[in-house]
């Protein structure tokens, strides 16, 4: 199902195929240029009755609902329809319940993993909860290698499902670093274990040829002018948008891509300041094996401010509880639309992947929509006496530091005599690697998930915000709320810029200051 693209520059990866190599598919909707089709299709999935019991919630996947988004068109001022297909109502909330199904079942019919066997995935998240669902009723074990970006939520779903979770940092594609790399590196070391490679496997695209694609040309009777569709791993596109050119010749598959990713084509899309992206499940920094953009007519890119006031969009107004890359979707929609020209009548099915549970402290979450400068910051708040306060009025002191390797027991020892509740630890130059904290001691120690002789790196925070002391306090109130702490520092200048730790501040911190205003001329500030 994978049609040619482009050659890529590097073709091995530690001795293993990258998932940019030239696919080897032939299709071609012209079939006279590709002959019979070489792979296996499923028969038509039939809808799940709902006042029937089904076997396991394997069933229960697919044959996910077309809605009318009627608010968002009217707010835009659209004519046509625009149809949701709405994927986050899978029961692992998200699209992917869909290529997980297919491709352990598909593993299984040809020998590739049986009972005992070790799964492993570099993922996102979704795939990672389609897949964990899956191992959970056949019994498989489950790794899933995630970035460090990926929401915890997610983190939490994939442990309580069971899957075991390996967080690694963003790195170039390519390098031994990069999580498909330590995937494949994982497989060769783990004794009877198999990796997937979505972006490879050809059962991601084949999974939505058989459902999603004949899914929606089956709710629309074939009677669409448009489908638009996320870009990611590129199963959706390429499987939805086969079937779209096959079963309605004259609708157009519209590609959704975020600015950072270098999906889209033109290639002079994809040039620009913007390199990184904050949505989650869309864009990527190559051209996987399994995209076909033979079926796209038209490439959009979009931003993330867009994409999540647009998904709030859809929670606020039409009451569906789907993810950031839908609101990515829709703002493509929407663009696109207006290009077209679509007019009353006519039908625009846009897919929204996955559901809001997995970004409930993202962009559902005011706070941090505004800290990432997605949402204007209340004028009340900017209008305090405290707002703009330098850092350097609050009353902190310098605390003690440890290292990395320093017991647990150094830790509570200070806790103790100091009676602080958060203490730095520095790297070998001296810079902060993590902040200690006495609660998460308490929780550790008392649930018997380290000892005393453990090294506080076991019980560190290793995402740590600091703050230089000149920041107003408006500022690290902000950080304190999502954060619940920051270290405060001053650039020191001694021969080798280096930052000098006054302090770590807290909730408690701030309370004390904005509680009590200076008084001028006997009146409060």
């Amino acid at each position: 199902m994978m049609a040619e693209i482009g050659k890529p520059q590097n073709r091995s990866m530690e001795g293993i195929p990258l998932p940019n190599a030239p696919p080897k598919c032939k299709w071609a909707l012209d079939k006279t240029k590709c002959g019979s089709d070489p792979h296996s299709h499923i028969s038509r999935r039939e809808a799940v009755a709902h006042n029937s019991i089904l076997s396991s919630v394997l069933e229960a996947y697919g044959h996910t609902p077309l809605i009318k988004l009627s608010k968002i068109a009217e707010d835009e001022g659209l004519e046509c329809d625009i149809l949701a297909k709405c994927e986050f109502m899978n029961p692992g909330g998200s699209i992917k319940d869909r290529i997980a199904v297919r491709m352990i079942e598909e593993a299984e019919k040809d020998g590739s993993i049986k009972p005992g066997c070790t799964l492993i995935e570099p993922t996102s998240g979704n795939t990672g909860i389609g897949l964990a669902l899956v191992a959970a009723i056949k019994g498989y074990r489950l790794i899933l290698i995630m970035l460090d970006k990926n929401s915890m939520e997610k983190d939490v779903v994939l442990k309580s499902l069971g899957a075991e979770i390996v967080r690694v940092p963003a790195a170039p594609f390519g390098t031994p670093d990069h999580y498909i790399s330590i995937a494949h590196r994982m497989q060769r070391e783990i004794p009877n274990s198999y990796i997937f490679d979505q972006y490879k496997n050809k059962w991601n695209g084949i999974a939505h040829y058989d459902t999603t694609g004949e899914e929606i040309l089956t709710q629309t009777g074939g009677q669409l002018d448009m489908v638009v569709i996320g870009s990611g791993t590129c199963g959706t596109l390429t499987g939805v948008g086969r079937k779209i050119k096959e079963g309605a010749p004259n609708c157009k598959v519209v590609a959704v891509d975020p600015y950072g990713s270098v999906l889209a084509e033109p290639s002079e899309l994809n040039s620009g300041p913007i390199k990184s992206y904050m949505v989650e499940g869309i864009g990527k920094k190559f051209i996987p094996t399994g995209l076909d953009r033979s079926v796209v007519d038209k490439w959009y890119k979009t931003n993330d401010k867009e994409g999540f006031v647009y998904a709030r969009k859809l929670v606020k107004e039409e009451a569906l509880l789907c993810g950031g890359s839908s609101g990515s979707a829709i703002a493509g929609a929407i663009k696109a639309i207006k290009d077209f020209g679509l007019k009353k009548g006519q039908r625009c099915v846009v897919i929204l992947p996955d559901s809001i549970r997995n970004y409930m402290s993202r962009y559902v979450n005011d706070d941090w929509m505004i800290d990432k400068g997605f949402m204007e910051m209340p004028a009340k708040l900017q209008t305090q006496w405290w707002w703009n306060k330098p850092v350097s009025e609050l009353d902190l002191s310098i605390p003690p530091v440890l290292k990395p390797d320093s017991p647990c027991y150094d830790a509570v020892k200070i806790f103790k005599d100091e009676s602080i509740d958060f203490i730095p630890v520095l790297g070998k130059d001296g810079e902060v690697v993590g902040v200690t904290s006495m609660t998460e001691m308490t929780s550790k120690l008392s649930n018997a998930s380290v000892n005393g002789s453990d090294p506080i790196s076991k019980v560190m925070f290793k995402k740590v915000e600091t703050v230089d002391v000149t920041t107003t306090v408006g500022h690290l109130s902000r950080v304190i709320n999502r954060d619940k702490f920051a270290v405060i520092t001053k650039s020191v200048s001694s021969g080798i810029k280096r930052k000098q730790i006054l302090g770590v501040a807290n909730g408690t911190d701030i309370l004390n200051y904005i509680a009590c205003p200076p008084v001028q001329n006997g009146l409060h500030e």
